[in-house]
Order: structure tokens, then C-alpha cells, then sequence
């Protein structure tokens, strides 16, 4: 993982329960069932193309080919299961958090790409925000500005009303992303 660019770490680290369940499943034919449940799961959450490229790898196929027509992030999660089924060295610590400065450009783009009408994305981050809400504390506070920050709201002060620094920071970073992303 320590070749990979910083946001892929981030995206593997962020999913590394998953990815490490669908390895172990999909090795051992027994476990079918539990894979399929694992993948059902994962599809009502509306990862649906990432489940159907993890079929295909469960069912043999570890060219590239099965991950065609994946988003970045669903390619990278794909592509820790590859490598994870041709060498488990090579999977991510599955207790690991992922590093909070490398959060904000992914968090901006789920933001954005939820405020543009994005189904999956705005699943995707409701789900991350309902975790950090049960966190509590300062996790339960960024929660508390995901739905102001899909909706428009660009008032740092407002947004940050409340917040320790480290929390006001990661807020002021997706500000600051979702700044240069509506400059592109």
C-alpha cells in the first residue's frame, strides 16, 4: 500500500473491514452464503457496480477487466481485493483509521457529488455521517454540518460554531476542496 497515491491509501483504509471480509469469504467456496449476504448488503447501500465487479472477481475473473465501468474509489476498493486474493500480504489493517487530513477531498466530493443529485453518493456519505454521529464528540459534530455542507452552506464560521480545532480544520480543508472543485 505505502506505492499507492495518499487518497487510494486513504480510500483502502477508510474500506479495510470490507475489503478483508470479501477476500476471506471469496477463498473459501464454503462461505458462499456469507459472501453473497456481505455483497447484498453492500448493493442495498447502493454499491452497485462495486458489487457487481466483486462478483466477477469471486467467480474467477483477476484480469482488469472486471473492473471495468468502476469510479476511482470503487476501482481502488477492487482493485486491495485483487491483490489481497493473489497475496494477503498485501491487505490493509482492517483496525486502522484513516488519516483526518487526507479525509477532506474525498468527503468534498461526496459532498458535492450528493448535492448534484448523486444517489450513491449521497448514500454513501448519509452512512458515513450516521457513524460519526454514533462516535460522538467532535465525529459527532462534523456529522452535524454533512447535510448544511450538501445543501450550500459555505459560512465557515457557522459551520464551525462549536467545533475543537482539529475538527474545525478538516472542516475549513473541505471548504476549502469544495472551493477549488466549484473553480474547475
Amino acid at each position: 500500500m505505502k506505492n499507492l497515491p495518499p487518497k487510494h491509501q486513504q480510500i483502502i483504509t477508510l474500506h479495510a473491514p470490507f475489503i478483508c471480509q470479501v477476500v476471506q469469504l471469496a477463498q473459501q467456496p464454503h462461505n458462499r452464503a456469507a459472501l453473497a449476504t456481505l455483497l447484498q448488503q453492500a448493493d442495498t447501500s447502493g454499491w452497485s457496480a462495486l458489487v457487481r465487479a466483486v462478483r466477477r472477481i469471486a467467480d474467477g475473473q483477476r484480469d482488469t477487466g472486471a473492473l471495468h465501468g468502476l469510479d476511482e474509489e470503487d476501482r481502488v476498493i477492487a482493485e486491495a481485493i485483487l491483490r489481497g486474493l493473489q497475496d494477503p500480504a498485501t491487505l490493509p489493517d482492517p483496525n486502522a483509521r484513516p488519516e483526518p487530513t487526507l479525509a477532506a477531498p474525498g468527503l468534498a466530493g461526496m459532498i458535492q457529488a450528493a448535492a448534484s443529485g448523486n444517489v450513491e453518493a449521497l448514500t454513501l456519505i448519509s452512512n458515513m455521517a450516521e457513524q460519526m454521529s454514533r462516535a460522538g464528540g467532535p465525529m459527532s459534530r462534523l456529522a452535524a454540518v454533512i447535510r448544511p455542507l450538501i445543501n450550500g452552506e459555505r459560512d465557515a464560521d457557522k459551520l464551525c460554531k462549536g467545533m475543537n480545532e482539529q475538527t474545525r480544520q478538516l472542516v475549513l480543508d473541505i471548504l476549502s476542496e469544495l472551493g477549488r472543485k466549484q473553480a474547475h
